[in-house]
């Protein structure tokens, strides 16, 4: 599973550049990298698609084997 940090970084993304994107603040997206908050459940899709990533990938989730 690729964190919300590792996939902002291999977009090339600033926390400032991928809050604007998305309609939040920078604070926001550092409290979801630091885990002390997540991403609302309507957000995911949003930045899933800002992130190039499916939401299952954004959620860690796995596929079964």
């Amino acid at each position: 599973m690729q964190t919300i940090t590792e996939c902002r970084k291999a977009k090339g993304l600033t926390q400032e550049q991928l809050a604007k994107m998305l309609g939040v603040t920078q604070g926001a997206v550092a409290q979801w990298e630091n885990g002390l908050t997540h991403p609302a459940f309507n957000m995911l899709p949003r930045l899933a698609a800002a992130l190039g990533v499916t939401v299952d990938e954004l959620i860690g989730k796995e596929e079964a084997s």
